[in-house]
């Protein structure tokens, strides 16, 4: 079968130890420059925040309103799938930072029932997902792991989100706490009651949680999130056949997603071997696969010692993506006008791209990975 690898953006990965010092001290005027902008513009003074974040209240939208995406009010606002019981849970989009290390943290528990799954960078080529829940409970969720920057900028999609996660670096989790319009969960502190440790697991991938716990924390939040992915049954006209998307993240982090006609879903592998969800059982499979090509910055802060600071992926602006839906690939680009604002997604002609209805995780590509022949590529 012929192997197709996306057009590649400049700014290979093997370039990035030699210009990482360049980088990073850009990065950190780049920063500096935005938060003294963002003193001078709210009269904000609190020190240690992100720049793009220091403002607590909803995310602006666009000056021209976005579309929201219509859903049947019997469906699941995230997936397009029907309700359990034909009516849509009252409740908020829950979304949990699970670790993805290749020794420790697989396989993870709480996959299968997401409706949303972020796969995305953090440092040392490490991969971690945001699960993102609503429709379905979730009994057991994890290992949670700690926060990111590109967190709560994904959460802010949903509006009024809850975002779980296990603690962090400090200026991480303050912004995030001061966010009015998120529910920020720190499964370390104040909302240690909500998680517990396994004994099969070693610190720090046994913490664990579950939907019933998180959402029990706010019951009194009882509006779903409105969809943020548009839906079609039509495959626009473009779209070639793919069997198999190739990922190759880092060293231990090759991920597969294998067409399963069978079924009509995608399913997820590493190294060759089928992902499992150690809570159910089940395959861990997806109806939609979206590769979304997003740039990168280095931010002020280094999640360990010694090391480059926090990676933190754009996911607003404009950028090249690919939408895997029915056994097929349609080029895309992807845009995001602001945090609060959905992700849409377009041919080249300018006609918008709709999922198939059912669960669709996102894969965050950084561009500079993206460049590496043969690090992404799909099989007809």
């Amino acid at each position: 079968m012929p192997s197709h690898s996306a057009s590649k953006p400049s700014g290979p990965l093997s370039g990035l130890s030699r210009g990482r010092a360049r980088l990073v001290a850009a990065g950190a005027v780049v920063v500096i420059v935005a938060a003294v902008l963002a003193v001078v513009l709210t009269g904000s003074k609190s020190p240690g925040k992100h720049a793009s974040t220091t403002s607590g209240s909803v995310p602006s939208s666009s000056s021209t309103a976005p579309v929201t995406p219509a859903v049947a009010a019997d469906r699941c606002p995230l997936t397009d799938t029907p309700a359990p019981g034909g009516v849509v849970p009252r409740r908020p989009a829950l979304g949990v930072k699970i670790g993805n290390e290749p020794e420790g943290a697989r396989p993870q528990s709480g996959l299968s029932e997401a409706d949303v799954v972020y796969d995305t960078p953090a440092e040392g080529g490490i991969m971690r997902y945001i699960a993102v829940y609503q429709c379905e409970n979730a009994p057991t969720i994890g290992p949670v792991r700690s926060l990111r920057w590109v967190d709560w900028h994904i959460m802010a999609e949903f509006r009024m989100p809850l975002l779980a996660f296990a603690g962090g670096i400090i200026p991480d989790v303050s912004t995030a706490e001061s966010l009015k319009w998120l529910k920020s969960i720190d499964l370390l502190t104040n909302y240690a009651n909500a998680a517990y440790r396994t004994t099969n697991r070693v610190p720090p991938d046994n913490l664990y949680t579950s939907t019933k716990a998180l959402w029990g924390l706010f019951p009194d939040l009882k509006t779903p999130p409105a969809p943020i992915f548009q839906y079609s049954s039509t495959i626009p006209s473009g779209a070639k056949p793919a069997s198999s998307i190739s990922i190759n993240f880092s060293a231990g982090t090759d991920v597969v997603w294998k067409w399963q006609p069978s079924s009509g879903t995608w399913l997820h592998t590493y190294s060759g071997v089928a992902d499992v969800d150690a809570a159910t059982g089940q395959p861990v499979t997806a109806s939609n696969v979206v590769v979304q090509i997003v740039r990168y910055r280095y931010g002020p802060y280094a999640e360990s010692p010694g090391g480059t600071g926090d990676v933190e992926s754009v996911t607003t602006g404009s950028g090249k993506g690919y939408v895997f839906r029915n056994g097929k690939v349609i080029p895309v680009t992807w845009h995001r006008a602001n945090l609060s604002d959905p992700t849409t997604f377009t041919t080249a002609s300018g006609a918008e791209v709709g999922l198939t209805p059912g669960k669709t995780w996102v894969e965050l590509l950084l561009d500079t990975t993206a460049a590496i022949p043969g690090a992404f590529s799909w099989h007809a």
